[in-house]
């Protein structure tokens, strides 16, 4: 009796992706020396302003005045980067800043809260206002863009109406200690908390699945559904981060000014949207990420300090922020378009 011998099963194998050297190609990325090109630029012009005004820029004092003077601006810049990947704007955050800084003023100041109970308070209408605004996005499936600008309207015509229009100062001084009291080389406490949130963001963008889905719902919505992911509850949480961290940066302001007014919060969302995106092109190009929005968000304030002493006027600030934001914007879309061409050509040549 003949016996037939069985055939090993056959493997298929993808003729463009088995190749040696496409296994080299996923084993070791080529170098992508422009993603450090913000840091040499930088560098550059700590040693011009060095040389140029060397009496007072390169001293200890600038530069712990320059590192305090951004915390706020930083810790809401990450925090915008939670949407920003999903491919959401969340134009309601500096009112939300604004809000929760009011919000400690009147509880403490004028109805005699404890201060750290009007913290909490604060965060929490901060964090009411990030469901809203997700419950909004996600449920009736409109832009963000629309949602946020219009919720942002809202807060702040309730922070009018809690303030009474009226700055409002004599905020327990707690507060300020544990936002201003320097610990270490003569830095405020307040950069340390920020550099910690930082170091929570980089850490869920690069090493969690949340991170990961974020990033993946933010290439394409659509993808993503297919793909089984929950866009909607996704980016519903990205919104209510965004307002938490919006929540916590009012609370860091109002220990750094002991005060709370009606508008100055406002200030902020045009330096923290150009902080995010000139961040995008620094460290992982055409990706929002926390590290190189704390670059950016560091270059940014090292040319407008600089020029600032050499005698620029006030309005300096506002060029180099609207400046950065548009330069920041088109480089981040070169980079996305250069990238997909790389892909492309990578994928077609089996070589």
């Amino acid at each position: 009796m003949r016996t037939t011998r069985s055939e090993p099963p056959v493997t298929k194998v993808d003729p463009v992706t088995s190749t040696p050297a496409a296994q080299a190609k996923r084993r070791k990325a080529p170098a992508e020396p422009e993603r450090f090109a913000l840091i040499g630029v930088w560098a550059v012009l700590i040693v011009a302003f060095s040389l140029v005004v060397p009496q007072t820029f390169p001293t200890a004092a600038n530069v712990s005045n320059m590192l305090s003077s951004q915390v706020v601006l930083l810790i809401l810049a990450i925090g915008l980067l939670y949407p920003l990947r999903a491919g959401d704007y969340d134009l309601s955050v500096a009112s939300t800043l604004n809000l929760s800084t009011v919000i400690v003023a009147i509880l403490n100041v004028q109805q005699g809260w404890n201060i750290w109970v009007t913290v909490i308070v604060a965060i929490l209408a901060s964090l009411l206002v990030g469901v809203i605004n997700g419950v909004v996005v996600t449920v009736f499936d409109i832009n963000p863009f629309i949602v946020t600008l219009g919720m942002g309207t809202v807060v702040q015509g309730l922070i009018y109406l809690l303030s009474d229009t009226s700055t409002i100062s004599g905020i327990d001084r707690a507060l300020s200690s544990a936002v201003l009291t320097r610990p270490f080389l003569g830095i405020p406490v307040g950069f340390y908390y920020a550099i910690v949130l930082v170091a929570v963001a980089w850490y869920v963008f690069d090493k969690t699945a949340f991170g990961q889905r974020l990033l993946f719902i933010g290439q394409s919505h659509d993808v993503a559904r297919l793909n089984g992911v929950n866009v909607p509850a996704l980016r519903l949480r990205a919104l209510i981060i965004s307002a938490g961290f919006a929540g916590i940066a009012g609370v860091v302001y109002a220990g750094t000014t002991a005060s709370a007014d009606p508008v100055s919060g406002a200030a902020f969302l045009l330096p923290a949207f150009a902080a995010c995106f000139l961040g995008s092109t620094v460290l992982r190009i055409g990706r929002f990420n926390a590290w190189g929005t704390l670059i950016a968000v560091y270059f940014l304030v090292t040319g407008i300090t600089g020029l600032q002493l050499l005698g620029a006027e006030q309005y300096v600030q506002q060029l180099f922020y609207g400046g950065a934001l548009v330069i920041a914007v088109i480089l981040s879309k070169l980079v996305r378009n250069r990238g997909e061409r790389k892909r492309r050509a990578e994928a077609a040549d089996p070589a």
